[in-house]
């Protein structure tokens, strides 16, 4: 960016994009793991020896995508996600094997993205039989641990429909922070408007075994979850 931003959290792998201003479209994210393999198999040769995949895992090949409508990456397993939730109940995402699980992150005084990214989970599920919706578990992190308060984020659940549907998990800076880093997560307060949080808009996908096997960009289409979702509870 060209000017300087003040962090809450570690530095991202890659600048994230800015809420409020930004379009990141599946093009756009398909280019940016693929810049992301090849830089790090750069930087993987000159400083460390053989390359290593990205935080995210490669991107598969068009040709070998298999079954999801998401974007395909080669299996990685679910970093560790352990936070309270806004009721103050501890969430452990390794307490939801058997079933698919989504994982995204956001802030409630956001104005555009992430309330778009809520809607459309809130319209996904709409759109699942009862015995699908049984078998997903949406869990949202904070990237504004300063404005998301038990109080805002109770109102922004209710406002989108997703009270008792999202587990929305939030801290203070360290605690957030740490997870962010595991989940190459960018997240920085905006320096010209301190209201805004620049950060990651990604969704991950994660199969009943806690495995991350697909992302969704910030304008994934719900017809997208909905046939993804029984995929990823059987695998």
């Amino acid at each position: 960016m060209a000017t300087e931003t003040e962090q809450t959290g570690p530095a991202s792998s890659s600048t994230p994009p800015r809420s409020g201003s930004y379009e990141f479209r599946r093009r756009d994210l398909l280019l940016l793991f693929v810049l992301l393999a090849v830089v790090g198999a750069l930087a993987a040769v000159l400083i460390h020896g053989p390359a290593k995949p990205t935080a995210l895992g490669e991107v598969v090949s068009p040709a070998h995508r298999g079954a999801y409508d998401g974007l395909t990456i080669s299996a990685k397993a679910e970093p560790p996600l352990v936070l309270r939730n806004y009721l103050g109940n501890t969430v452990n995402i390794r307490s939801f094997r058997g079933k698919a699980v989504l994982v995204t992150f956001l802030y409630t005084h956001c104005p555009d993205i992430c309330p778009l990214i809520a809607s459309h989970l809130h319209t996904a599920l709409s759109e699942m039989n009862p015995a699908e919706r049984r078998r997903v578990q949406i869990v949202a992190v904070s990237v504004d641990p300063r404005g998301d308060t038990p109080t805002t984020v109770a109102d922004f659940v209710h406002e989108h429909g997703m009270t008792g549907k999202m587990d929305y998990l939030i801290g203070n800076a360290a605690q957030l922070g740490s997870v962010w880093a595991a989940w190459s997560v960018g997240a920085e307060r905006d320096a010209g408007d301190p209201a805004l949080i620049t950060h990651s808009a990604l969704m991950y996908g994660i199969t009943a075994r806690g495995k991350i096997v697909v992302v969704y960009p910030q304008d994934f289409a719900p017809s997208e979850i909905v046939h993804d979702v029984p995929r990823l509870a059987a695998a």
